[in-house]
């Protein structure tokens, strides 16, 4: 096991530096930068603009800006936010954690609901409820985010008034200790609700899925005709060997509590990271768009790490090498 753990970061060096030199390309490719964006519509003359990029480096070849950047990255500095005038390294710290705390409620609710839904649906195979968490499951998975944000503002925020349309807390007051953290849960509520439900489905078919293979096998049929209980043989035998291919499904999901959810924190004006990814394609922040994508390449790649130690883990039988 610590042989494979430190086989597989070391293999994320090589991994790590391909996805880096594809992003920056990539990045390349898009017209204009970040000068371009703050300053094209403006009245500086073009040999002020000029000035400027040469003063940001933007003149250089790209492969020249690659090797400076990946110098720099390697230090610990992943260059300036021309956006927050800031490090991008800072920008990610600040705004993080918001879509960090969205993400780790949205997913512990969801795991909270789906699951049990799915070891219903899948012991009462065919019938109403099945049909019926079904049919919503559908729905949730193809409403698209924005709608179903939209929804829930109408309904909510500005039909019955129960809660904050959008921020993370009320403007105009200086509200600290337990007043601020209230402010903060009532602005989270719909943001949450609208993740929850979007999520729910896949993870509800994904649970259902794995318990209807596992509740035909043999074992099952033996505990049964042992006279366990129904309850024992699904909670106890069933759901325990059905859960270890969630297990992958966790893992996967660990770089989604910190990558953000760009349309839900952009329609609610949630501070959190994939609002300000988004807000950095149009202002063409490169540097912060280099930062963010490539965190989000290694929590991806230490995900699947995780996922496959914890696999090991659920199923003894598995052997890493």
């Amino acid at each position: 096991m610590k042989q494979y753990t430190i086989r597989r970061l070391l293999i994320m060096i090589p991994i790590l530096l391909g996805v880096s030199i594809v992003v920056f390309a990539l990045i390349a490719c898009i017209p204009g930068d970040a000068i371009d964006a703050q300053f094209g519509t403006s009245h500086l003359s073009a040999a002020k603009i000029a000035a400027l990029k040469a003063s940001q480096g933007f003149d250089q070849p790209v492969v020249q800006r690659y090797f400076t950047w990946l110098g720099n990255a390697l230090h610990g500095n992943f260059g300036y936010s021309f956006q927050y005038n800031l490090p991008v390294s800072t920008v990610i710290h600040d705004f993080i954690w918001n879509s960090f705390l969205l993400a780790i409620v949205s997913f512990i609710l969801e795991m909270a609901i789906a699951i049990p839904i799915g070891v219903l649906s899948a012991t009462k195979v065919h019938s109403f409820f099945d049909v019926l968490f079904t049919i919503v499951a559908f729905a949730g998975i193809s409403l698209p985010s924005f709608f179903l944000a939209l929804l829930l503002q109408k309904g909510f925020a500005v039909d019955l008034g129960w809660l904050p349309m959008d921020g993370m807390q009320s403007a105009g007051v200086n509200l600290t200790g337990a007043a601020h953290v209230g402010d903060v849960i009532q602005h989270m509520v719909l943001p949450v609700i609208c993740l929850t439900m979007m999520g729910i489905g896949g993870t509800m078919r994904y649970v259902r899925t794995s318990m209807l293979e596992v509740i035909h096998q043999d074992y099952i049929r033996t505990a049964r005709s042992k006279g366990l209980s129904e309850r024992v043989v699904i909670y106890k035998h069933a759901l325990k060997n059905a859960c270890i291919p969630i297990v992958t499904f966790i893992g996967n999901a660990i770089p989604g509590l910190f990558s953000g959810a760009l349309i839900t924190e952009t329609v609610f004006a949630w501070p959190g990271i994939g609002k300000i990814f988004l807000a950095s394609i149009n202002k063409r922040d490169y540097m912060f768009m280099m930062g963010y994508i490539m965190l989000l390449a290694l929590l991806i790649m230490l995900g699947n790490l995780i996922s496959d130690i914890l696999y090991s883990v659920a199923d003894p039988r598995i052997r890493l090498k």
